[in-house]
């Protein structure tokens, strides 16, 4: 099949690279003047396991080309992967799209633009000549964006058009051989069931956190209390790690998104007031810190390892390591920031601020180091060398926001311990 995919978001490249290489053909829509398909990724993107070969891969097979607006405008189906805010821009396409069209027009929606987005989409079409909006609830995650597209549990499709819907799973068929259920329903039942997911997700993680703080005050340990909720079948024990908050770029976004939707219509305020936790939440970490020195870090070193928002991704979006390097540089402090694929990203945003310097070497990050603080769960940082870090450090303090360590080891080898609800 030839599709266009219009969009500059993860979900663009990761559809494009999948579809491409179950051999459709591929246009890629972008009016930018760079034809480097691998500039025109971004560090985040094509820092994303394994999209950076596949785009290549299908752009020297030719299952993947670069296409200007005018020249995608005569393809019969469109995958819209844009960023919640472009909407507007989504609706002026589709305008565009039927008015050149004459015949049949599949426009797969994908982007998280709201419950009944896709209907507003679907009344520029005509169905008459089988022109149909369909919406993909896609279940990509950053850092595991290729295995989640091509080997989903679970697929929601919202059609509302037989042979539409027949088209959407002939196209994702090469990607079912690991799927455990498949939900067909109408476009606004799929666009809210999607909403859903993420708000439940999101307040699974609220949750812990609420309950690390609180029992932190009692004194009691959050890893005893999330394990025995785990194990009730009711609960079950994903999505509660209490930590120092969620970041990424579409995930609040679309939180956002149902925070508006539920104030509006039943003047609910559970969602915004979760989000602004979770920003607070950012901050814990630092204020651990800020108190373990008084409130005097000036001219102190403090080390960072892991800035990304989520291990196996390179990007900061509202990411908590921001608010924390923040945080510190405004006390005067100098921060040294490890992280195994974020460092490009750290130098770029902080690369006028000499206080903020990023260190190739984790280790090498904690010379003479007041304080370590832990903000992303790396894989690298779960068994470090104990023994070199108190070699290197000045002070053996750990912020872990985390909670990767087991405090009683850390603390009988001598290191000042902090964590999350512990």
């Amino acid at each position: 099949m030839k599709i266009a995919i219009w969009g500059s978001e993860l979900t663009a490249w990761v559809t494009a690279a999948a579809l491409a290489q179950t051999g459709n053909d591929v246009c890629f829509v972008s009016n930018s003047q760079i034809k480097d398909p691998i500039t025109l990724m971004g560090r985040s993107i094509r820092n994303e396991p394994g999209l950076r070969d596949l785009v290549l891969d299908g752009f020297e097979n030719k299952r993947i080309r670069l296409a200007q607006t005018r020249t995608a405008l005569g393809i019969q189906a469109h995958v819209l992967s844009m960023n919640p805010s472009e909407f507007e821009r989504a609706y002026a396409l589709v305008e565009q799209l039927a008015s050149k069209a004459e015949g049949p027009l599949l426009v797969i929606n994908q982007s998280h633009f709201g419950v009944g987005a896709t209907d507003r989409l679907q009344a520029l079409l005509d169905r008459r000549k089988k022109q149909v909006a369909v919406y993909f609830a896609e279940n990509i995650s950053e850092g595991e964006a290729l295995e989640r597209i091509r080997n989903p549990k679970s697929l929601i499709l919202g059609s509302d058009d037989e042979a539409a819907t027949l088209t959407l799973q002939a196209l994702f068929k090469p990607f079912s051989t690991q799927l455990e259920h498949l939900f067909v329903m109408s476009p606004r039942e799929a666009e809210f069931t999607k909403l859903s997911i993420i708000g439940m997700l999101a307040l699974r993680i609220g949750y812990i956190n609420e309950l690390a703080n609180l029992g932190e005050q009692l004194g009691v340990d959050i890893d005893v209390i999330r394990r025995g909720m785990g194990a009730d079948p009711r609960i079950g024990r994903h999505h509660l790690a209490p930590g120092c908050g969620f970041g990424g770029n579409t995930f609040p976004q679309t939180l956002d998104s149902l925070a508006q939707l539920l104030s509006e219509k039943n003047e609910s305020t559970l969602m915004q007031t979760l989000l602004q936790q979770n920003e607070k939440q950012k901050e814990l970490p630092f204020r651990k810190l800020w108190r373990h020195y008084r409130a005097d870090l000036h001219d102190r070193k403090i080390a960072i390892w892991g800035a990304s928002f989520k291990p196996g991704s390179a990007s900061l979006d509202a990411a908590p390591s921001l608010r924390v390097i923040d945080a510190i540089v405004a006390q005067q402090a100098e921060v040294r920031v490890h992280d195994p694929e974020a460092s490009e990203n750290v130098h770029h945003v902080y690369r006028d601020n000499p206080s903020v310097k990023t260190i190739s070497g984790k280790y090498d990050a904690l010379k003479n180091v007041d304080a370590l603080v832990l903000l992303t769960e790396w894989p690298e940082y779960w068994s470090p060398d104990f023994e070199l870090m108190l070699k290197q450090m000045k002070s053996p303090v750990i912020v872990d926001g985390r909670n990767i360590f087991d405090r009683a080891q850390v603390e009988s080898l001598g290191f000042t311990y902090y964590g999350i609800g512990k």
